[in-house]
Parts: structure tokens; C-alpha cells; sequence
């Protein structure tokens, strides 16, 4: 009786987070210099399939095929990739302070970015370069961290700690060597997060090295569990520990750096959403994994939203995730704090 209690309330959260999700999408394509309505959208939708006599304006239908409707579904998309990455990362290195960031791919994005810029490439190399990067940011500390004493996860973290401080610098030296009337104010904003400018082009980027690595970590969700139990314990269980961290390491990485290739870097995100999805569904990953997903996002499109629509200027969105994500942490930190 339980444990059919414990599905069904599950089972509620999940119904509340998807409907969450859908009305931040509605809302969001509503809101803007040119309003869409939603009877508007779903006329525009579905004159793609079936004839209808047009009651929108052509500018609107441009502008919600061309740039909202790609926007919205990268905000989600990221904020999706960025907390399952967290969540996945905080279970594979039993650290609830871990973030899609731990293992310097982020910061081997900007570098990448930062140095396409100062080179003058286009917006398309620009998200190839720090997606590029990032992959060999993270393959290059997963090779250190191999060979380090002691225990391996340990080396990780490690190795992550020195290839992102290693990244930051090399991002330092192109902003200090780059043009301040042009490149250097272009890198300075991709590293404050952006999804201004995003192209059904970049959607279709992503799309693949995004789902190649979501759907194995929802496939194997209710292994990470076994890794918050210890080494000892999941071996006990058959589990091979090195091969499991290993995919579900490549897995995050993969969805970290297709996100971050395409809005630069957005903090917190990976690391607060997973921690407010547990005081809804628990630490099972079965169902914090889905949960948060969902959660991270609608956070992200609100967020975005915001970002877009608040001031005359858009305001990069990695400022209002940190606005918004550090008050959050602070109360969760005092709140376990107060309860122990």
C-alpha cells in the first residue's frame, strides 16, 4: 500500500511538472515584441499540415518558425541537459556540490568559443569550436585522472579542477590579446549566456549529441543509485563500478557540452534544480532523473523569458540564473543546516 501511495504521488508530481512545462512554452511564445497568441500558434502549426486560411500576420509566423519556437525548445533543451548532468554527476561523485561544470567542460567550451571568435570565424564554427573543446576538455582530465593515485573519482575531480583553471586562463590571454572595439565584447557576452540569435540550425546541433546522451542516463537511472551506495557496495551487486561511471560520465558530458556550445555558460542550473527536485520526489534516480529534467526545463525557459522580455536590452541569462540560483542554494544550505 506503501509503496502504491509513493507511484501515485509520484506519478501526480510528474502530471504537475509536465503541465508546469507546457504552460511556461505557452506563455513564453506569447510574450515578446510581436505577440502570438496560442490560437495563433496552433493555427501556424498546423497550417504546415493541413490548408488554412491565414488570420496571423506573416511577420508573425517568420518570427515564431525562424527564432521563438527554436528558442523555446533550446531552453528547454539545455536547462533539460544541464540538470540531468548535474543530478547524474552529484551521484556518480557522491558530491551534492558537484555541477555539469566539475569536470572543466564549460570551461573548455569558452576557450573554445573565445578563441573562434578572436579568430573571426561565424556563429556555426563558433558553437563547433566550443563543443569541440569541451568533449577534449573533459577526454583530457578523464586520461589524468585514470592514471592519478588513489582513488580514481577522487583524480577526477582533481584533474577537473586543473583543466578548467588551465581553460580559464588560456580564455583570459584571448580576451586580453583580442580586439576591445569588437571580439572581446562578443566574447565577454557568450560568457555570460545567451540564447539570443538561436536558428532551427543550432536546435538540429544539439539535437543528436543531446539525446544520445539523455536517453542512456535515463535507461540507466536506476544504476546511479547504486553508485550513491559506495564502491564496495555496488560490486557486491554485480555492478561493474569503473565501466557505469565511466558511460554515465560520458553520457553528461556529451549533454554539457552540446548545451553549452549553444548558450555559453549558465551556472547553477545543474547544480540547484536537482537539489529542489529531491525535496519533491526523494534521492531515488528513477525518479529524481525524469523529475528534474522537467523542472530544469521550465526554469530555464522561464528564466529565458525573463531575460528577453524584462528590459528594453536582454539581459544575458547566465546573471539572472545566478540571481536567482544562489538564493535558492543559501536556503537549502540553511535548511539542512537547521534540521541537523
Amino acid at each position: 500500500m506503501g509503496i502504491a501511495k509513493k507511484h501515485l504521488s509520484y506519478s501526480i508530481i510528474i502530471l504537475i511538472l509536465v503541465a508546469v512545462l507546457v504552460a511556461c512554452i505557452l506563455i513564453s511564445v506569447s510574450l515578446g515584441r510581436y505577440p502570438i497568441s496560442i490560437k495563433e500558434l496552433f493555427g501556424i502549426l498546423a497550417s504546415k499540415i493541413v490548408d488554412i486560411e491565414p488570420f496571423w500576420k506573416p511577420v508573425q509566423e517568420s518570427l515564431l518558425l525562424q527564432h521563438r519556437l527554436p528558442r523555446i525548445v533550446l531552453a528547454c533543451l539545455v536547462g533539460c541537459s544541464l540538470t540531468a548532468a548535474g543530478a547524474a554527476y552529484q551521484g556518480v561523485f557522491q558530491n551534492p556540490m558537484a555541477a555539469p561544470d566539475i569536470l572543466g567542460a564549460s570551461s573548455g567550451a569558452a576557450f573554445g568559443a573565445a578563441l573562434a571568435i578572436l579568430l573571426n570565424l561565424g556563429k556555426t564554427m563558433i558553437v563547433v569550436f566550443a563543443f569541440s573543446f569541451s568533449i577534449l576538455s573533459v577526454v583530457a582530465v578523464m586520461y589524468v585522472g585514470s592514471r592519478a593515485r588513489g582513488k580514481r573519482f577522487l583524480g577526477l575531480i582533481l584533474a577537473g579542477i586543473m583543466m578548467g583553471s588551465l581553460a580559464s586562463s588560456g580564455t583570459s590571454f584571448i580576451k586580453m590579446v583580442a580586439d576591445p572595439d569588437d571580439q572581446l565584447p562578443a566574447i565577454t557576452y557568450w560568457l555570460m549566456g545567451s540564447l539570443n540569435g538561436s536558428t532551427p540550425k543550432d536546435v538540429l546541433f544539439v539535437l543528436i549529441p543531446m539525446t544520445a546522451g539523455l536517453i542512456p542516463l535515463l535507461l540507466l537511472r536506476w544504476r546511479i543509485n547504486l553508485l550513491t551506495l559506495g564502491e564496495d557496495e555496488a560490486r557486491t551487486m554485480g555492478i561493474n563500478v569503473q565501466r557505469l561511471r565511466s558511460l554515465v560520465i560520458i553520457c553528461a558530458t556529451l549533454i554539457t557540452a552540446a548545451s553549452v556550445s549553444v548558450s555559453g555558460v549558465i551556472g547553477w542550473v545543474g547544480l540547484v534544480i536537482p537539489h529542489i527536485t529531491r525535496r519533491l520526489v526523494g534521492n531515488n534516480y528513477r525518479y529524481l532523473l525524469p523529475a528534474s529534467m522537467l523542472l530544469g526545463s521550465s526554469f530555464l525557459l522561464a528564466v529565458d523569458s525573463v531575460s528577453r522580455n524584462l528590459l528594453a536590452t536582454e539581459i544575458p541569462i547566465g546573471i539572472l540564473t545566478s540571481f536567482i540560483g544562489i538564493p535558492f542554494f543559501l536556503y537549502l544550505i540553511l535548511g539542512e543546516g537547521e534540521r541537523h
